[in-house]
């Protein structure tokens, strides 16, 4: 079993209970990670399942550049640090540069390597060198076990606080698949293991000047992801996903996310029964 690592009043990974990784893929306005914190809050709270908001401030890796991004740095970090204060929740957000790092680890709880970057080797140890917990994202260019080189390197800075996430592995064009044995192969890597259920079910690309996904998947997925031996799972969630700003195609609706939530904590009990 991996280690178990402590995130503020959360263990996470090592026998710990399944813990979420959710919120919508990019802050669309200053009102909205609020109003969808408050609704995670009242699904997962009576579940009794630890919860980490994400959103990103900036998705610097857009298909298109008419594509919408997000506020920035600083009103994005503004807009965190609101719902971190109302809420009382732990934060997740991706950086992109270095440079990013000192600024976002002032409000984030959680810095994230995007799949992307995952081998960029000054963005991983300066954000491990921040003293956060890192999640590092599998490169959908990767297999798992590749990723022990990255991991060794956000170790290095003796930060062993670290996360790391499959999120589907590029097959032919457009297209994306999630291989069951990434799971215990990441696990080996010794940290807790993270699905990143909504963008394997992306088709990066697939709409042309952005991507599509099958968030109808999710439900297939996610169970056999807990079924495997996952410590968490990172979902994007909107009310309305097809009037999202960014990651429409690919995230689970809120209004059915308690329903899922049922039945993978089952799923769960039973797998490490």
């Amino acid at each position: 079993m991996a280690r178990g690592i402590r995130l503020g009043r959360y263990r996470l990974g090592g026998g710990a209970p399944l813990f979420l990784i959710a919120g919508p893929c990019v802050i669309e306005n200053p009102r909205h990670p609020g109003q969808v914190a408050q609704r995670l809050k009242d699904i997962t709270g009576p579940l009794g399942i630890p919860l980490i908001f994400k959103a990103s401030y900036d998705k610097a890796n857009r298909s298109s550049l008419g594509s919408y991004r997000g506020p920035g740095i600083d009103q994005g970090l503004e807009i965190l640090a609101g719902v971190k204060a109302r809420h009382g929740l732990p934060i997740l957000t991706d950086v992109h540069e270095p440079g990013q790092v000192e600024k976002a680890a002032q409000v984030a709880d959680v810095l994230q390597i995007p799949a992307f970057l995952c081998r960029q080797t000054d963005l991983v140890q300066e954000c491990a060198r921040s003293g956060r917990v890192v999640n590092v994202k599998k490169g959908q260019f990767m297999a798992p076990w590749d990723m022990k080189g990255v991991m060794e390197k956000a170790a290095r800075t003796g930060n062993h606080n670290l996360l790391v996430t499959e999120r589907g592995f590029s097959f032919g064009y457009n297209d994306l698949v999630v291989d069951m044995r990434s799971f215990p192969a990441l696990r080996s890597l010794g940290y807790p293991v993270v699905f990143d259920v909504t963008h394997s079910v992306q088709r990066p690309g697939g709409l042309g000047d952005r991507s599509g996904g099958e968030s109808h998947y999710v439900d297939t997925l996610a169970p056999a992801g807990v079924a495997a031996g996952v410590d968490g799972l990172f979902m994007e969630v909107h009310e309305n996903p097809a009037r999202a700003l960014s990651d429409g195609p690919n995230s689970y609706p809120l209004g059915r996310l308690k329903a899922l939530l049922s039945r993978l904590l089952r799923i769960h009990a039973a797998a490490t029964a």
